[in-house]
């Protein structure tokens, strides 16, 4: 598998993930190329990609967007160490999902745990990642970062 289809296949996966787990009217924005290091400033979940698929997913967003999109989802205001749980299992969610995907497509991949990072951060310790923008009807931004290893 080329690295090319590797990346294409994992975020028209990611896509179909976020989709179908967030019930929220969104758009999707085209995909750009990142060769430098990614900051992020508020939450962001991290989760590695094992399998025929290598490399790392980050969901990058502001704490009222994941607020809003949890509120959406359950019902209530997340805030603290709630908000920041719940960004874990809905970074879980996506990425379970995502794992589910590129199986049917032929692929063996598997998920690390999820790590939540909150506060300013720099992530480096990648060739290539592809950021992909996703505008939340009325509730906002958030930005998914695809790290492909290179030796797929």
């Amino acid at each position: 598998m080329t690295i090319t289809k590797a990346v294409t296949d994992v975020l028209n996966c990611t896509i179909h993930s976020i989709k179908s787990v967030i019930p929220i009217p969104l758009q999707i924005s085209k995909p750009s190329m990142i060769s430098n290091s990614y900051f992020h400033e508020s939450i962001a979940v991290l989760i590695g990609m094992t399998g025929d698929i290598r490399g790392r997913i980050m969901i990058d967003g502001q704490e009222h967007v994941f607020a809003r999109i949890g509120s959406a989802m359950f019902g209530m205001p997340l805030e603290g160490e709630m908000l920041e749980s719940f960004s874990g299992e809905l970074g879980n969610m996506i990425a379970g999902h995502l794992s589910t995907q590129v199986f049917q497509d032929g692929f063996s991949m598997d998920i690390t745990p999820p790590t939540v990072m909150s506060g300013n951060s720099k992530v480096s310790g990648f060739d290539k990642a592809f950021r992909l923008p996703i505008l939340l009807q009325d509730v906002g931004e958030l930005t998914i970062i695809l790290m492909v290893d290179q030796n797929v």
